[in-house]
């Protein structure tokens, strides 16, 4: 398959793939991932609000949060194998100027290669729907975790059954309006498992398995 282009159809159902879709944000108090114009508000303060530095895969990014926290953000760069996002948090982002702070393959929903792109060796992907990008990050992650990064994809996926986990940070941060993390969803009710719980300085981990 090539790096930067639209890669060729592939088809994924619930049934056929062997990594864990984990879908993994920070959301507020009242449902929101994002101010409607894509700031974060107060939302990332537990990034940056602790004592224990924790390097990322990119040089421009350095987490300080506490020691749970940090536990947390230590392990992802051992368990995520690929991560999916769209369109709009790339532009947002620049690409995280080609290196995403969890150092893993990156899979973007789009429906068209962004000028500049594919980078020599920095393996990210574009891809035109969100069932191409769930097959695609599965072959590369193989038995290892693939993140879902955006909210629209979050809701695509688990109305496609696809999605294995939830993890929500939370942030106590009531933003009021912006743009939430569960909408458009065509099945809710959706029962959730109990959650796993650690809290954190300025967040609390919560991470719960689709029933």
């Amino acid at each position: 398959m090539k790096t930067g282009t639209l890669e060729t159809p592939i088809t994924v159902g619930a049934g056929n793939k062997v990594a864990t879709l984990v879908a993994d944000m920070t959301m507020s108090l009242d449902g929101f991932i994002a101010l409607p114009n894509d700031d974060v508000g107060r939302l990332f303060d537990w990034y940056r609000t602790g004592p224990v530095e924790t390097p990322s895969a990119s040089e421009e990014f350095t987490f300080k949060t506490d020691e749970k926290s940090a536990a947390e953000l230590r392990e992802a760069p051992q368990t995520i194998g690929a991560l999916i996002c769209g369109r709009r948090l790339f532009d947002h982002t620049q690409g995280w100027g080609g290196h995403h702070p969890v150092g893993c393959p990156v899979i973007v929903v789009s429906h068209s290669v962004p000028k500049g792109w594919p980078r020599e060796g920095i393996p990210f992907h574009f891809v035109d729907s969100v069932e191409k990008a769930v097959a695609l990050a599965t072959e590369i992650a193989g038995d290892r975790i693939v993140a879902i990064a955006t909210p629209t994809i979050t809701q695509q996926c688990i109305n496609l059954g696809v999605l294995d986990v939830l993890r929500v940070n939370l942030a106590p941060v009531l933003l009021g309006s912006g743009i939430p993390w569960f909408a458009n969803l065509k099945d809710a009710p959706i029962l959730l498992e109990d959650p796993d719980v650690s809290e954190g300085l300025r967040v609390t981990h919560l991470t719960y398995r689709m029933r």
